[in-house]
C-alpha cells in the first residue's frame, strides 16, 4: 500500500546545487496520492471548529481549497506582496536567501474565527510564521498548521512550536 511520500518526486540540485527538491506536483497529478493527502491533511481536524482554511501561497492554495472543500469552510489566500486586489495588511519575514513580505485582505478573517494554516511544505517556518502573524493580527485563532512534508534539519517545527502552535506534517524528509 503507498504513503503520500511514495507520490513525492526528488529533484537533485535543485534549484541550487546541493539541495534535494521535494516536488509535490507529482503527488497533486495523481488521483489517488492527490485524496490521500488532503484526507490525511483533514482527518486530524475533522469534527473541530474550523472557520476558515488559510493557504499559504502558492502551493498551499491547492491544498487549501480541497480541505476548506471537505471541511464546508471558507479559504483564504496568503500571498506575495503586491498580489492581493483590495485592502491588505502585511507581514515581511527573513528566507535563507533575503527576505520576502505576504500579505492577506484586511478583512478575509474575524475576530475570534478559528483557522487552520495549510502548505506543502515546512522548512525554516518563516513563510508561516509571517502568515500566523497576519492571521492574529486580524484576531483569528490558530487551531493548527497542517504540511504534507516537514524538513526537520531546517529547524520550522521548533520555530512554530514555540510560537505555540500545534504542527501536523504527513512525512519529512532529512537533509535539505
Amino acid at each position: 500500500m503507498k504513503t503520500v511520500k511514495d507520490y513525492i518526486r526528488t529533484i537533485v540540485d535543485f534549484p541550487h546545487e546541493g539541495i534535494m527538491f521535494r516536488d509535490v506536483t507529482t503527488l497533486f497529478a495523481d488521483p489517488r496520492g492527490f485524496r490521500m493527502a488532503v484526507d490525511q491533511m483533514l482527518h486530524p481536524y475533522a469534527g473541530q471548529p474550523i472557520d476558515k482554511v488559510v493557504g499559504l501561497e502558492a502551493r498551499g492554495f491547492i491544498l487549501g481549497g480541497a480541505i476548506a472543500h471537505q471541511l464546508s469552510v471558507g479559504f483564504v489566500p496568503i500571498r506575495k506582496k503586491g498580489k492581493l486586489p483590495g485592502r491588505t495588511i502585511s507581514q515581511d519575514y527573513k528566507l535563507e536567501y533575503g527576505e520576502a513580505i505576504v500579505e492577506i485582505h484586511d478583512d478575509a478573517i474575524e475576530a475570534g474565527e478559528r483557522v487552520l494554516v495549510v502548505d506543502d511544505l515546512l522548512a525554516t517556518g518563516g513563510t508561516c510564521a509571517a502568515g500566523i502573524s497576519l492571521i492574529e493580527r486580524l484576531g483569528g485563532e490558530i487551531v493548527s498548521c497542517a504540511f504534507i512534508i516537514d524538513l526537520p534539519d531546517l529547524g520550522g517545527r521548533k520555530v512554530l512550536e514555540d510560537m505555540g502552535m500545534d504542527v501536523h506534517a504527513l512525512c519529512s524528509y532529512e537533509g535539505l
